[in-house]
């Protein structure tokens, strides 16, 4: 029999056990606290320059240029590193933005085709909630914005020296460069609404880096000097891929103009026998040259005839593989000094908002309205579902609300922004906008998002570029896309093994199961987005009458 003392003992020994396992249990028992938006409605600026490769923001990489301001809001935020669009070319992306659907419901499936009015603009949802709203730069489809107070917008495409906006009050021409304008203007409506209290949304949207790609005078020299590193691809003879990469025009050597892209003046093209094969390179030259006053073009000249009279002497002797190699340097000092007033004008911004106590609660998003070839696979441009051309930059700061340099790899696109930017300001957002709000993955609450795999729907076919006409599912892990008008091919990538997607693996049999499960997928998400075989033809169909027919406006292709 056990003494009193030794059951006293044993006693003790379980009831520590007990309050050991008591404890354990309770570390288990995490309690997650999700992280709440705000009271106040935060102030939103939308910035967004045109063009924008991700590859040219060193956030993303520094092989070609350091952007130190636009990084400034990757380290104060969060960066997105699969940000992508639904159809990478202008006007379709921007009413996507806008609309938070896909291209064929707001009607803007390609550059032709007009935009349903009928449509409701995110812009308009906030300004009827008691927001102040004002857009200044490029929107590229229509002149009079729905849902902004106030607007300064270039027509069109606008050029780069001296350009033309058209206000609310009329059309106005102010002298000097386009990037430090458009800011310009942003920070003098800042100026005046800074004390208000009511809230604001505010766009300040670039023209840069858009072809032609003239950067500020302040840039010709150091810009034109510079050598950059060629990409890997750039010799790409496309034997991985399908029909629709090899009859694509937009290699540098065979496709990019020699007046209004390369700068080459037109009288040294007449004296080399450089034709004007497109029909528009001396007018786009005539366009944006030609604009410039007679100071600005005194600088233009005295550093573009040196490099001008330079490849007069080299080009008789050049090969194909050599002249490649000048376009190619040509393109980027161009692009590049574009992005370079881009960024200094980010910080200008920035500053702005920090000296006058405005940051603490504003949310700033940077993104451009789709991505850009630089030099990979030979090419300039965009339109295909390739990464350098459907990958864009996102990056969004909103101080006390967003964690400091945090990346996401999430699939989020340019559809979602409109429900975003709706949820961060408090405003319930429509029932038939067709995104998700990226506010959970701003706050940190990952296991809200649901989305594992975005839509892509390219259109404008044929055209200016000769990009098939295709359809794509994108996940972290694969792509998969049909070329659907004149060929009928399937390609799939596999985005971690082969992210230069240089090998078609659809005919692999070791993704034959991979093949079948997205190609299930694609079919749910033309369901759940309500697009069709049927609404294929019917835009095809539209879009062809369209281009044959000369009493039927359209807007300029380029």
């Amino acid at each position: 029999m056990m003494s009193q003392k030794s059951i006293l003992k044993l006693l003790t020994i379980f009831l520590l056990i007990g309050i050991v396992s008591c404890k354990s249990k309770e570390k288990k028992e995490v309690v997650v606290v999700k992280k709440e938006l705000p009271a106040k409605r935060p102030n939103i600026i939308f910035m967004m320059s045109d063009d924008h490769a991700y590859q040219a923001i060193s956030a993303y990489s520094n092989h070609l240029i350091e952007t130190p301001n636009i990084d400034r809001i990757a380290d104060e935020g969060i960066k997105f590193t699969n940000a992508c669009v639904s159809n990478s070319i202008c006007a379709p992306s921007r009413a996507t933005i806008l609309t938070g659907k896909h291209c064929h419901i707001h009607g803007k499936v390609d550059n032709v085709f007009p935009f349903d009015e009928s449509q409701t603009t995110f812009p308009q949802l906030m300004q009827q909630a008691g927001y102040k709203t004002a857009m200044f730069g490029k929107l590229h489809f229509g002149n009079n914005p729905k849902g902004v107070d106030e607007f300064k917008i270039l027509p069109g495409q606008g050029r780069y020296y001296n350009p033309i906006f058209n206000t609310n009050d009329g059309q106005i021409t102010v002298e000097g460069y386009v990037t430090d304008i458009i800011m310009d203007m942003t920070l003098e409506w800042l100026e005046k609404n800074k004390d208000d209290e009511q809230p604001f949304m505010l766009f300040s949207m670039q023209k840069a880096p858009h072809r032609e790609w003239l950067p500020a005078p302040r840039h010709f020299k150091e810009y034109t000097k510079k050598t950059f590193v060629e990409p890997e691809t750039l010799f790409d003879d496309y034997e991985g891929r399908g029909t629709a990469a090899k009859t694509a025009e937009m290699n540098l050597l065979k496709h990019m103009n020699w007046a209004g892209d390369a700068k080459i003046y037109p009288e040294l093209m007449a004296e080399l026998g450089l034709k004007d094969e497109s029909g528009w390179d001396l007018e786009a030259f005539e366009r944006e040259v030609g604009a410039m006053n007679a100071e600005q073009r005194a600088v233009w000249d005295s550093v573009y005839r040196p490099v001008m009279e330079d490849f007069k002497a080299k080009y008789p002797e050049m090969d194909d593989k050599e002249l490649m190699k000048w376009r190619y340097q040509r393109y980027m000092q161009d692009y590049l000094g574009c992005i370079a007033s881009v960024d200094e004008n980010v910080g200008r911004l920035l500053d702005y908002m920090e000296d006058s106590g405005l940051d603490e609660n504003t949310m700033v998003i940077y993104t451009s309205d789709q991505g850009f070839y630089l030099g990979e696979h030979g090419w300039f441009d965009k339109r295909f579902v390739y990464d350098e051309s459907f990958k864009t930059p996102l990056l969004i700061k909103w101080p006390n609300v967003i964690e400091a340099g945090i990346t996401n790899t999430e699939m989020v696109q340019n559809l979602d922004f409109a429900q975003t930017i709706l949820e961060a300001a408090q405003i319930e957002a429509p029932s038939d906008m067709q995104g998700e709000s990226l506010v959970p993955l701003l706050l940190g609450n990952q296991e809200e998002w649901t989305r594992e795999a975005v839509y892509y729907h390219y259109y404008e076919y044929p055209g200016i570029h000769m990009v098939k006409r295709h359809y794509a599912i994108i996940t972290q892990e694969y792509k998969l896309a049909h070329f659907y008008y004149d060929v009928d091919e399937w390609e799939l990538y596999d985005r971690k093994n082969d992210p230069q997607e240089m090998k078609n693996v659809v005919n692999d049999p070791a993704y034959a199961d991979v093949v079948v499960k997205l190609k299930k997928q694609l079919v749910e998400l033309r369901e759940q987005y309500g697009d069709s075989s049927e609404l294929d033809q019917e835009i095809l169909r539209k879009y062809l009458e369209a281009q044959n027919n000369p009493d039927i406006e359209t807007v300029p292709l380029h």
